[in-house]
């Protein structure tokens, strides 16, 4: 599967109506003909960029991720100091939902591919499991007690957030603020 920036124009192309058509309309239900029109594309090249629709799926999956992890990591970045950065995750969920309101990408993809052997499927999980070990690392920095609970916890807040986007509930306000008041009620000198 090639990446993003060793790809043609005609691949990310490709890649860009995949994700489009992918993320709003369901890997199941888009078929590579319709892939293959909107990036302007013939099936054939859609098939020598990628081999199959599989491994479109993966490529698509793999730049979000990537787009994601970069966001992320500016947000850890820019944050005020070791306590900001265990939440800056969810900051940085802020910025990309204002672009992305169908919900994650990447719980969508393992809903609709259940097969843990599909490479779209390993993308998924990994990206879920790299934000839980992202959580445990900012906790540790952070010195906060029992930083592998928190983490899971925060990746529940984080993925609840995500799950409910969709529905007008205001839930990724109300995570945050939990996920604040948990590392400070854990933070050195605050026990």
């Amino acid at each position: 599967m090639p990446e993003a920036q060793s790809m043609t124009p005609a691949g990310r192309r490709i890649v860009a109506a995949a994700e489009e058509l992918f993320y709003n309309r369901g890997i199941t239900a888009v078929g590579v003909d319709l892939i293959a029109e909107h990036s302007g594309v013939t099936k054939r090249t859609l098939y020598n960029r990628f081999g199959s629709k599989d491994h479109l799926v993966a490529a698509y999956l793999a730049e979000r991720d990537r787009r994601w992890r970069s966001l992320v990591r500016a947000a850890v970045d820019a944050s005020d100091g070791p306590l900001e950065a265990v939440t800056a995750p969810f900051e940085a969920l802020r910025v990309w939902s204002g672009t992305n309101t169908r919900g994650c990408a990447f719980i969508n993809a393992l809903a609709e591919l259940p097969d843990p052997s599909h490479p779209a499927h390993r993308i998924a999980a990994d990206q879920k499991l790299w934000l839980l070990d992202l959580f445990g690392e900012l906790a540790t920095a952070a010195g906060c007690p029992e930083p592998g609970v928190l983490a899971t916890r925060l990746l529940v807040l984080h993925e609840g957030a995500l799950a409910t986007q969709p529905l007008p509930l205001e839930t990724l306000s109300a995570s945050i603020d939990l996920a604040r008041a948990l590392v400070r009620s854990g933070a050195p000198g605050r026990r």
